[in-house]
């Protein structure tokens, strides 16, 4: 295609000055023509002579002229958007970083490891690799600032690879055991316990968003892992074995909901003490009382806990033994979690060395496919702290050696089995060592001023919609008024890389500060976050729009923009990730981007996407594959916190 610049028949030619060269040496050969005007010119005169001048190199035009031109928008930069982010981050947290945060910690690079990773991979308008990219590179800022204090190192510098921030984003549908993902049939015969809420499509529907009784209102229902109490809530039976068929339960479990307002549903949800909430703008959130609040709340928060500000510093022990240099080696993490967001915290942390025991009870439900990715790095052990006494003393014992413990269960749950704040400055005080408390949660804003719905319970669909992502998402794909669950557990692997920086810069104030830290975030400080970022530019929609709607001709069956409000999380994950594959191939060929090993508790060889960061004269990545949960309770005779095994891992 011709580049030359046209013009038309009205525009202004610009003066000019020519020397001219040609043989004659006559005085008036060499005159310069100079800011001489032509009017009057026809069409293919002005066209001719525009391109003769573009040609020769003469053309340039003024000031004026100059203020005309448009110049061509630059394709979106997800590294250019990533370092803003970062930016971004550390001014909203920079009350909860140590004061010397910067003289300790490297400077990021940001990075792409294919040479493609530039460009925005999800069909989404939201800047969700950009928040990820700054969130997990503070998170190795403060694994570098750990290595001043622990190794002497001076400010180690960080590399960030975008196209691993991605892998980690949907982490869960990359994962697979022996070849086989999350969707496949065959993956319920080789991972043990797989729930009836996970396996039967009617109960698992029962968390979905759905249509209310008032036009154009959205509700979210979620069932959790046992969709009994939500389903006899609405109504319905709790089992329904003729439904097989997923459109059918779709609009069964809708008509239902749709018999209430979400006034209605939300009266209903908090007598049954169920998880629920009406689909918010980010608009209208920001008008909430609670919304508000979260606002005005940093993404992460690390304060002192009250009750121990006593207890003396506790430094990073600056032996690495004869191993490679971790940043957290020695560090003893306890973790009560289920699900996706509490979970990447402790997997985060264990892929920077510390020892991780995750505790679940024997008697509550969790996902098992989830554990494959999740309990990457850890020892399981199942404890029932509620019934059991024999149980809560191998719990103290454990807590008493511990230096961080993460809390992922819903608000206030802990407290009511005696695991409080308050307990935990007992036992650092008898111990003379401070503990690091975090803890994660749906609403977030514990203790702020007009957080109303701090002590509701949620998960992340819950956080998407209340927050306004649900409806940015549905705009996005061309509906009206209409919101969207996006794909991928995004906002839980946001929520938990928060986490982990939360849990690392605890460690930081202890090592230099002492006492004993509380960190909280939650999915509504991520997804708040994610927001203020704003969203991807029109252009930059537009193209997504365009590549995947390609993508997709040709493979049959629903498109990504074919999805609705009431399409399931793992149909709107499904179809995303069909079009990836086709959009952005790269991310899912080679083994650049997959750690591997064999699980003994799995029985089997098992894929999980690599860790995103690196720290110069730092190891970071995991030592032993994930194991069920609950699968190394009785192994460790010599005691929990010793001889842990290392997993041969490849990449």
């Amino acid at each position: 295609m011709d580049s030359s610049p046209t013009m038309l028949d009205t525009t202004p030619l610009p003066s000019w000055e020519r020397q001219w060269r040609g043989g004659s040496k006559s005085k008036r050969a060499t005159k310069p023509l100079h800011k001489k005007e032509v009017n009057h010119v026809s069409q293919q005169t002005l066209l001719l002579f525009s391109q003769l001048r573009y040609y020769l190199g003469t053309w340039k035009m003024d000031n004026k002229q100059m203020s005309r031109v448009t110049p061509k928008p630059k394709p979106y930069s997800v590294i250019d958007g990533a370092r803003e982010a970062l930016t971004s981050l550390e001014e909203l947290c920079r009350h909860e970083l140590p004061g010397n945060f910067s003289t300790l910690a490297g400077n990021v690079n940001i990075t792409s490891s294919s040479g493609q990773g530039n460009k925005v991979h999800f069909p989404s308008p939201l800047k969700e690799q950009d928040a990820t990219a700054a969130i997990k590179g503070l998170e190795a800022r403060v694994a570098s600032a750990i290595a001043g204090l622990r190794y002497g190192a001076e400010k180690p510098s960080v590399t960030v690879d975008v196209d691993k921030i991605s892998g980690f984003l949907m982490s869960a549908y990359l994962t697979t055991i022996d070849g086989m993902d999350k969707t496949d049939p065959g993956v319920k015969e080789r991972i043990p316990g797989m729930l009836p809420a996970q396996s039967i499509l009617y109960r698992r529907l029962s968390a979905n968003l759905y249509s209310t009784k008032n036009p154009g209102e959205y509700y979210h229902i979620h069932g959790s892992l046992n969709a009994d109490i939500t389903l006899q809530m609405l109504g319905l039976p709790k089992h329904r074995p003729d439904l097989t068929d997923y459109r059918e339960c779709i609009d069964t479990i809708e008509a239902a909901v749709m018999r209430h307002t979400a006034a209605e549903l939300d009266e209903l949800n908090l007598k049954n003490r169920q998880a629920g909430i009406k689909a918010y703008t980010w608009e209208q959130f920001q008008e909430l009382p609670h919304g508000k609040a979260m606002c005005s709340q940093p993404p992460f928060t690390v304060k002192p806990n009250p009750l121990d500000t006593t207890t003396p510093p506790v430094p990073f022990s600056s032996s690495s033994g004869s191993g490679p240099r971790f940043a957290l080696k020695g560090i003893k993490v306890l973790e009560l979690c289920r699900i996706i967001a509490g979970p990447t915290i402790g997997r985060s942390l264990a892929a920077h060395g510390a020892q991780v025991v995750k505790i679940t009870c024997p008697t509550l439900p969790d996902v098992p496919f989830f554990q494959l990715d999740v309990n990457t790095g850890k020892h399981c052990i199942s404890l029932d702290l509620k019934s059991s006494a024999a149980d809560r003393e191998t719990f103290s014992s454990l807590l008493a050696e511990a230096d961080v413990l993460i809390d992922g269960y819903r608000p206030g749950a802990l407290a009511k089995l005696g695991y409080s704040p308050s307990l935990l400055a007992e036992v650092a005080k008898s111990r003379n060592k401070g503990f690091v408390y975090v803890v994660e949660d749906c609403f977030g804003g514990t203790g702020a001023e007009g957080a109303e719905w701090a002590h509701r319970p949620g998960w992340q669909q819950i956080a998407d919609c209340v927050s306004g992502v649900a409806y940015a998402q549905g705009k996005f794909m061309g509906l009206e008024n209409e919101p969207v669950v996006p794909p991928f557990p995004m906002s839980d692997y946001g929520t938990g890389g928060l986490g982990s920086v939360a849990a690392m810069v605890g460690l930081v104030r202890r090592a230099t500060e002492g006492g004993s830290w509380v960190g909280r975030t939650s999915l509504v400080q991520y997804d708040v976050f994610l927001q203020k970022l704003g969203l991807l530019p029109e252009r930059e929609q537009e193209r997504l729009r365009g590549v995947f709607r390609e993508a997709e001709k040709g493979m049959g069956g629903g498109g990504f923009f074919e999805l609705r409000h009431s399409d399931s999380v793992d149909e709107v994950g499904r179809r995303a990730l069909r079009g990836m594959r086709g959009v952005v191939p790269f991310l899912f060929e080679g083994d650049h981007m997959m750690s591997e090993g064999f699980s003994r508790g799995f029985g089997g060889v098992v894929r999980w996407p690599r860790e995103a960061v690196e720290v110069e004269g730092l190891r970071v990545g995991h030592v032993r594959v994930a194991r069920p949960n609950g699968w190394d309770t009785g192994r460790n005779e010599g005691g929990m916190w010793e001889g842990w095994e290392e997993d041969e891992i490849r990449g």
